[in-house]
């Protein structure tokens, strides 16, 4: 029983010690398919959950090790050594038999009363504070003191003395001196270091003239709608339609201000307060707030102009009560031209980067306690309560989308005014090309930041050989535009083997991720297919199947397998309208020859061996077409492709 005993605690003690890492103390946790990790960002199983209750973090079990330290239990810790040490500084009682101990000051630590009597002399501490000028005790120079530096509760005359001494002090000094010395400058020290936090601990609202701000210009809009922001008087004199109409309209400019305010508060709040209070580099400001100052610019010039026209829709004598009969124009200029062109820019830029920057966000707040003080002490304020950086961020990316929906409500409740109507009309097709534009971009933006992770994660030499005898180079894949990629099954040997595929705008690249790498996807075939009369045909008896069958000499046939029947017709799709517009742009169309800018698209390498490169790979290094082209391609069949259509067939 002993014996078991012991083997049971040795258990339990192996199993704390496992599971406390960084200052973590993990227990298992039984958590949903949806949860992720915060150290890796993936999604967690149920038999992996760890869970720290300090600091509320979710981790895989696997990846206890590379979590930061605990940011709550670090900030316990550090409290409990304030306190330790103030009472040091405060409430030490030497031992001793002399009545004399009593008024000694707080501040000062000596070893015995004779050294104390030695140094300074009874009952002259406490008078020194008082004194200008006085001799040091060791030299008998003068000091003068310094009135600031004894405003700081635990300094005194004493490390006036110490200050002074500082240059007599060496090694035959008394063993008792050297360590008053080093505990009144430790204690300076750590007190600096918490009067440097004082600007972010207290309890008043940060930024109080911006929110004042911002409270002030939204009073004439404080009403839920314009029904109830103008006289009831004056609100009888209108039909019903009209009523409607200003209503939306309303909405539109009180929306309108409500964005203003959040970028606001996103540049003079958290961002200010990022670069002066917790003192971080432009560029991570930048990365949390992208392009803020653009935005920030392109909407206040909106809201002014949606305001002036307020304005100039007053009814006579009245502050409140007005009717905007135009506004088309308005939103045509906003809308249209030069604005739109820096709308669709720099929304592009900021949605693209969106995931980045709270991603980003998360890893300060975890990490960096300045940091998290100045959040907790910035959300005190009522305005912020419901405006963290995340909710800000994502009201910005959302804002864009709301447009369209407001304006068609307008021209709905427009009817009789057949030019206000146009004007609306014209407005709204604007802005859903601008949306679908930046839609567009943004894909496009993150399709290349992805290309870019995965490239980040290869080894720059890694190599496949294609088909015949050339090589292919990972450095290949930034010439390229990704158009689509996921996993997907590569069945080889009876086995289906996960891979990663990367449509690019000429080759299909099958990859493998082992160790949080990236290499060429090591199976039967080659890693690297070229699209050039590749034909994709469904498995009549699968259907989450596909044949991938290149145009070689003998034909290669790949099958693969999708999640999903959705899935695989979305591959399907995209590399049918990718294969027409290779044909459509590198081939002449009278007789089907390929176009004299056609080249090969293989490494260096390949090109010195030209009587080993295969014809199916004598590609553009460059994409010869737009990618826009390829979304609004049409799956058709190509009479090029009838006499290798025939050999499949036979296979």
């Amino acid at each position: 029983l002993v014996g078991r005993d012991g083997c049971r605690r040795e258990k339990e003690a192996r199993e704390r010690e496992a599971r406390y890492s960084n200052g973590h103390l993990f227990t298992s946790l039984t958590v949903s398919a949806t949860t992720l990790c915060s150290a890796c960002n993936k999604s967690i199983t149920a038999k992996e959950a760890l869970s720290c209750p300090t600091c509320n973090v979710t981790i895989h079990n696997r990846c206890r090790d590379t979590l930061p330290n605990c940011a709550k239990m670090k900030q316990k810790q550090q409290k409990l050594a304030m306190v330790r040490n103030n009472s040091a500084l405060q409430n030490v009682a030497l031992r001793t038999k002399t009545p004399i101990m009593k008024e000694r000051p707080n501040s000062a630590i000596y070893p015995s009363d004779s050294l104390r009597q030695s140094l300074l002399g009874a009952r002259r501490v406490r008078s020194g504070l008082s004194l200008s000028k006085t001799n040091c005790h060791q030299c008998s120079d003068s000091i003068h003191l310094n009135p600031l530096n004894v405003s700081v509760p635990f300094l005194t005359t004493c490390l006036w003395f110490f200050v002074c001494l500082c240059r007599n002090l060496n090694d035959d000094s008394p063993l008792g001196l050297r360590r008053i010395l080093s505990q009144s400058t430790d204690s300076l020290n750590f007190r600096n270091r918490a009067m440097s936090m004082e600007s972010l601990n207290d309890e008043g609202e940060v930024y109080s003239s911006v929110l004042e701000e911002l409270e002030r210009e939204g009073r004439d809009f404080e009403a839920d709608s314009w029904s109830l922001a103008v006289d009831a008087s004056y609100l009888q004199t209108h039909r019903k339609d009209v009523i409607k109409r200003q209503d939306v309209i309303y909405e539109l400019i009180q929306t309108e201000l409500h964005h203003v305010r959040t970028l606001r508060i996103m540049e003079g709040v958290f961002r200010r307060g990022m670069l002066e209070e917790v003192q971080l580099e432009p560029g991570v400001a930048h990365a949390v707030f992208p392009c803020l100052d653009r935005l920030l610019a392109l909407h206040t010039q909106f809201l002014a102009q949606l305001l002036v026209r307020k304005n100039d829709s007053l009814a006579p004598d009245s502050k409140a009560n007005f009717t905007i009969n135009k506004l088309g124009d308005v939103l045509v200029e906003q809308f249209s031209g030069p604005c739109a062109d820096d709308m669709r820019k720099t929304y592009a830029e900021f949605c693209s980067r969106h995931l980045k920057a709270v991603k980003l966000y998360k890893e300060l707040l975890a990490r960096d306690k300045r940091f998290q003080q100045f959040i907790r002490r910035a959300s005190r304020g009522p305005l912020l309560r419901r405006h963290g950086i995340q909710e800000c961020i994502l009201l910005v990316t959302q804002r864009i989308t709301k447009y369209p929906v407001l304006i068609q409500r307008i021209l709905d409740n427009s009817k009789g005014n057949e030019e206000e109507a146009e004007s609306l009309s014209q407005a709204l097709t604007l802005i859903k090309e601008l949306l679908s534009s930046v839609n567009q971009q943004v894909q496009e933006l993150e399709r290349t930041q992805r290309l870019q992770e995965i490239q980040a994660r290869m080894d720059p030499w890694t190599e496949t050989e294609v088909r015949g005898g050339g090589v292919f180079r990972g450095a290949e894949l930034q010439r390229r535009t990704l158009i689509h990629e996921g996993t997907l099954l590569w069945k080889t040997s009876s086995r289906l083997k996960d891979v990663q595929v990367l449509l690019m705008t000429d080759i299909l690249v099958f990859m493998q991720e082992k160790d949080q790498k990236y290499f060429f996807a090591a199976l039967d075939k080659p890693a690297v297919l070229s699209l050039q009369n590749l034909i994709v045909r469904d498995i009549a008896s699968q259907e989450r199947g596909m044949f991938f069958i290149s145009d070689s000499t003998p034909p290669e046939m790949y099958e693969i397998h999708a999640a999903s029947k959705d899935d695989r017709n979305t591959w399907m799709r995209l590399i049918q309208q990718t294969v027409k517009v290779i044909y459509s742009t590198c081939y002449k169309p009278n007789n089907g020859q390929m176009h004299k800018s056609a080249h090969n698209v293989l490494s260096p390498a390949s090109a010195a061996r030209p009587e080993k490169t295969s014809p199916s790979l004598k590609l553009r290094t460059r994409p010869c077409f737009a990618d826009s082209e390829v979304s609004r391609g049409e799956v058709i069949s190509y009479p090029a492709f009838k006499t290798f259509n025939d050999t499949v067939d036979k296979m």
